[in-house]
């Protein structure tokens, strides 16, 4: 089973702007405004890692969750020492989300803050993609952040406050050959955000999907041999996203990807678009 963080690229080249206040309130209130504990699902390395010590500088106690215990732990144990935070962290496998859930719900923390950023992507033709594959890509990609948005969002309603960040991906704009199921699911997380946008925000909940295009994490480097124009650090991604909370309900990080996401979703027509991108897949292994 291999876990990927959101990936694609597209062939532009532009530069990347940094925005360091969100309308309405600073960054650095992020704690204040949604309260003290902040959940990471997917936080073993790369972006949710990024996500998790973004946070822990803000102040958030955390509760992380990811499949490789010791990564989990040594993380963890690193966060709680530096920042002097409380670190929960669990070993489980996000495919299971109903004993995630259940776990929660025995610790019956108040949760401000989720961000969902595991994602499991098949790189294969659709013909050669198994069965359990595809489960794999249900319950990680669809069932994991719509039922773990529902989780928290209870509690967020009760204390009008809270925040869900969903990482979405250039992939999702269009259909995307040899990653179909992937490229759906993240889709889905982009609709399922915006929906939950449009309900919540008169609740004090800001939701936001990230539609993040390459981002530099081990899952990108083993599935792509080089670096796309575009590409951007895990840091940046999870910079420009939490800056954008409480601003719109969808966030493009990086010039370059919000130029391809007006071209491949918008201004091209859908042929073009699902060819280009069956173009750029074919080197994905």
């Amino acid at each position: 089973m291999v876990y990927f963080y959101p990936i694609f690229y597209y062939h532009i080249n532009a530069g990347n702007s940094h925005q360091l206040q969100i309308e309405g309130f600073d960054i650095k209130d992020l704690k204040t405004r949604y309260g003290s504990w902040a959940l990471v699902a997917g936080a073993s390395e790369g972006l949710g890692a990024a996500y998790a010590e973004a946070l822990a500088k803000h102040g958030f106690n955390l509760i992380l969750i990811a499949r490789r215990e010791h990564k989990l732990l040594e993380l963890a144990g690193s966060l709680g020492k530096k920042y002097k935070i409380e670190v929960q962290s669990h070993a489980l496998d996000l495919a299971k989300i109903s004993d995630i859930i259940d776990i929660l719900e025995k610790d019956a923390l108040d949760i401000g803050l989720l961000v969902y950023n595991a994602a499991y992507a098949p790189i294969a033709p659709f013909s050669k993609v198994s069965k359990e594959q595809l489960d794999m890509v249900t319950d990680v990609n669809v069932k994991g952040p719509l039922l773990l948005s529902k989780y928290v969002s209870k509690n967020m309603i009760e204390q009008q406050r809270g925040a869900i960040i969903l990482m979405s991906s250039l992939a999702g704009t269009q259909g995307s050959p040899k990653l179909v199921a992937y490229s759906a699911s993240k889709a889905f997380n982009a609709i399922l955000a915006e929906g939950l946008w449009g309900e919540l925000r008169s609740q004090g909940i800001d939701v936001l999907a990230s539609v993040a295009g390459a981002i530099r994490t081990p899952g990108y480097a083993a599935a792509q041999k080089k670096s796309a124009p575009g590409t951007l650090d895990a840091d940046t991604v999870v910079t420009k996203t939490l800056n954008a909370l409480g601003k719109r309900p969808v966030v493009v990080p990086g010039l370059t990807n919000k130029i391809a996401r007006l071209l491949m979703g918008r201004l091209l027509p859908r042929t073009w678009a699902i060819s280009m991108m069956k173009k750029n897949t074919e080197s994905l292994q």
